[in-house]
């Protein structure tokens, strides 16, 4: 039951994460270059990919809310029972914010699934409401009151942070598989800058989360349980930055090949994914708070 909801959790957190970078970086960074209207390839790819995610969203959160009662009642027929997933929907404070995350992610599907062109601001507007509400399930309700508050508030802007390099990534890599893309140089240097500022943001909200959920600069022990996959986690995100770095340094030569950009990408996007899988498992651990 436990690895069905770190798994759950790991969908949940990919899907809602990418949905939202790909909606910001589309009209920030992407739309000035390569013109994304109505009716390209991309644009069609685009809105098939956020419909599908958007799809995913919706099931892989009633999965979570069902696998959340089945784990707190100790068995998985609970886990289906409308008297159980009611209790947990009105009387926890996971169920609270959950019936306003489901509610996002309904509302996003019925969004995107619409014939006529909508305005993306609509779209983004619930991406960040679905993060909103992600941010406060896990360790951020250990805390009550303002210092909870703020805490919610820093993982909202870690997760905003991580969601937008993800996304971007995602993106990113959409554009590279296109095959011709006018002034590929300036998007990527824009995209790679635009990067270390959010990988930094990333950075400090994570050391803010490991010193006031472990009570100290790191967990102890330092590499076991939470600990360990902590170091994982930062481990993958250092790939990634490496990867970023490369990237910049590729495109400084004349002679930089469109290939062995893509498959850097794909493979910044695979570490990245192992991050959030790494997140995903640190949700269900205790943090080991110091003292």
């Amino acid at each position: 039951m436990q690895t069905a909801l770190i798994l759950c959790r790991f969908l949940h957190f990919s899907v809602v994460l990418v949905l939202f970078g790909t909606c910001l970086f589309r009209g920030l960074v992407f739309k000035p270059w390569l013109g994304v209207t109505n009716g390209s390839p991309l644009d069609a790819t685009l809105k098939t990919l956020t419909r599908w995610l958007s799809g995913l969203a919706l099931i892989s959160a009633l999965a979570w809310l069902v696998l959340t009662a089945a784990s707190m009642a100790g068995d998985w027929q609970d886990g289906v029972d409308p008297s159980t997933l009611m209790l947990v929907l009105g009387n926890t404070f996971y169920g609270k914010v959950w019936v306003w995350h489901l509610l996002f992610s309904a509302v996003l599907l019925v969004c995107v699934s619409l014939p006529t062109s909508a305005s993306p601001v609509p779209k983004l507007v619930l991406c960040t409401l679905l993060l909103a509400t992600l941010a406060p399930v896990g360790h951020g309700a250990m805390f009550d009151g303002l210092f909870g508050q703020l805490l919610i508030l820093n993982q909202f802007i870690h997760l905003s942070t991580v969601g937008a390099w993800l996304g971007g990534l995602v993106l990113l890599g959409l554009v590279l598989l296109q095959p011709a893309v006018s002034d590929l140089r300036s998007l990527l240097l824009r995209f790679s800058g635009i990067g270390y500022g959010l990988v930094a943001t990333i950075i400090v909200t994570g050391l803010i989360n490991v010193r006031v959920l472990s009570g100290a600069v790191w967990p102890e022990p330092a590499f076991s349980g939470f600990g360990l996959i902590l170091a994982i986690k930062v481990a993958l995100v250092l790939c990634m930055l490496a990867l970023a770095l490369f990237n910049r340094l590729l495109l400084g030569t004349h002679g930089y090949r469109l290939e062995v950009l893509r498959v850097s990408v794909v493979i910044e996007c695979l570490f990245g994914l192992a991050a959030v899988a790494a997140v995903s498992l640190l949700g269900t651990l205790p943090p080991m708070l110091a003292g």
